[in-house]
């Protein structure tokens, strides 16, 4: 009778493990895939980018837009590889045998594309920076800086 009701309070246990962890994954799923419209661009409402509100003449929307395609298509590039290695992490966490060398390695592959990721936003900014005009970097900068401020910017979202 003792026996019964031990076992009982060990898969009522394991169940409310079970389901706070569902709970904790759901969260985590939601909120980095349906929650944040853009990580890579903080200063531009919906489909617009950032450079559209800054009154660009013909002459600079033709630099800037080849520059934003590939900026993007870097970023986009490296979020993947961002996203497989924080799959391969909870794969090698959930193992019965914890490799710790080999999540070690991983954590240091993780930081070095948040490293390339920051470094590829500073290029960027710079590179933009270049085609803007005195008046137009005074607004981009005050934008950016707004936006820096904000609890969830570019640098945090991005482990950085």
């Amino acid at each position: 009778m003792m026996r019964t009701k031990w076992w009982t309070l060990i898969l009522i246990f394991s169940l409310a493990i079970n389901a706070a962890v569902l709970g904790v994954c759901g969260y985590h799923y939601y909120r980095y895939t349906c929650g944040a419209p853009s990580a890579y661009c903080p200063l531009s409402p919906g489909d617009q980018h950032f450079y559209q509100g800054l009154g660009l003449s013909d002459a600079q929307l033709e630099r800037m837009a080849p520059l934003a395609r590939t900026f993007h298509a870097k970023l986009d590039k490296l979020s993947r590889e961002t996203e497989r290695k924080r799959e391969l992490l909870v794969d090698l966490l959930s193992l019965k045998e914890v490799d710790s060398g080999r999540i070690e390695s991983l954590r240091k592959d993780m930081a070095g594309i948040q490293d390339q990721i920051q470094k590829e936003v500073i290029t960027h900014l710079l590179d933009v920076r270049e085609i803007l005009n005195p008046e137009q970097k005074e607004v981009f900068f005050t934008l950016l800086r707004r936006s820096m401020k904000q609890e969830n910017n570019w640098f945090s979202k991005q482990g950085g």
